[in-house]
């Protein structure tokens, strides 16, 4: 019944009933509230073991409906098609590499992997070579000389 009301919530009711009602009011009405609540909960499960009795066995038959309506809402896409494609195997969905990594820290520092770096760059006078100079498949240019356009690629 109150499921969805929080430890903060509830603080927050009982400040407020203390201010309102006082010290010597509220412990009788907290008994008054409780027993209250007592006797809900008690004509609400007489009503339906009540009802379950008058109605015996048509009573599951509204039952079953209702528990299927129910686990229906509970379904997000991806559980259908665990279900009813691949009868409740679930494992197409997990991440391969999520036990590798399990309980390792996250390194985030870059690691020199051997490509071109600030030191690996250095010439010999100390000027920087441009990295495009730095590859050996393509032709260094002359001074002033433009380089050719690639029409595919612009």
């Amino acid at each position: 019944m109150f499921g969805n009301i929080g430890w903060g919530e509830l603080v927050i009711l009982l400040v407020a009933a203390l201010v309102i009602l006082g010290p010597d009011r509220l412990p009788g009405a907290i008994s008054w509230v409780s027993k209250s609540i007592r006797q809900v909960k008690d004509y609400a499960n007489g009503a339906s073991q009540q009802l379950k009795d008058e109605l015996g066995t048509d009573f599951e038959d509204l039952r079953k409906p209702l528990a299927d309506l129910n686990q229906l809402r509970g379904m997000t896409p991806r559980a259908v098609i665990t279900k009813h494609l691949l009868d409740g195997d679930d494992s197409i969905f997990k991440n391969p590499l999520e036990d590798t990594f399990k309980g390792k820290p996250f390194d985030t520092k870059p690691k020199n992997l051997g490509g071109p770096t600030p030191q690996n760059n250095a010439v010999q006078g100390g000027a920087a070579a441009s990295p495009v100079s730095m590859s050996k498949s393509e032709p260094t240019l002359a001074a002033g000389e433009t380089p050719p356009i690639d029409a595919d690629a612009t």
